[in-house]
């Protein structure tokens, strides 16, 4: 099954005050270890959807190989990103059946969680599979083609989560112990970096 990878880096970290997607962790910016993880698949293509901080972005990633669009819709949340790069992977590969959405704050995000979403799903035969930690589900999420649709006609910032909710019978989901860790203000960002 031909499956591509979105990468959704389009919101202006509102909460925080600054991109989000170039704090550094582990020697690396969050975004640039979100495309990393990414590369190391065999999944393709990879889309990048950038936004509010697209020039600074853009300017911080010294090699970019894959494919990015920008977003000028960014400010109506989260569901405009999905819309722009679905809309992007399709044009790029009319033949891809599944599409994982990842976001660039989760910083423990790997090759493998990637991975772990498409052969969950060619075991389970769902066609969402969704990563499971802290309790709910959420990103990375893989979503085959049935859902392409109505992932375009998303509206506002609630995201993909809604047509997991919708169609939860069509979920099955991995485990991401640590994917409930993502940065949205200064003090989440201090207690990754920080040791406790």
């Amino acid at each position: 099954m031909k499956t591509g990878i979105m990468i959704l880096a389009a919101g202006n970290s509102s909460r925080l005050g600054k991109p989000k997607q170039l704090l550094v962790f582990e020697g690396n910016t969050l975004l640039e270890k979100t495309i990393a993880a990414a590369e190391q698949t065999s999944f393709t293509p990879v889309v990048l959807v950038l936004g509010a901080y697209a020039d600074e972005i853009l300017a911080s990633i010294k090699e970019l190989n894959i494919n990015y669009i920008i977003n000028d819709s960014w400010q109506d949340g989260m569901s405009a990103s999905i819309k722009v790069g679905l809309k992007k992977m399709i044009n790029l590969e009319p033949e891809i059946e599944n599409v994982i959405i990842a976001v660039a704050d989760q910083p423990f995000v790997t090759a493998d969680i990637f991975n772990s979403l498409h052969e969950q799903q060619l075991k389970t035969g769902k066609n969402i599979i969704a990563s499971s930690y802290a309790e709910t589900i959420g990103t990375p999420a893989l979503f085959n083609t049935q859902y392409f649709d109505e992932l375009i006609l998303l509206e506002g910032g609630s995201g993909a989560k809604h047509l997991m909710t919708k169609h939860i019978n069509d979920v099955a989901t991995i485990q991401f112990t640590l994917g409930n860790i993502d940065i949205d203000t200064e003090t989440d960002y201090k207690n990754l970096t920080e040791p406790q």
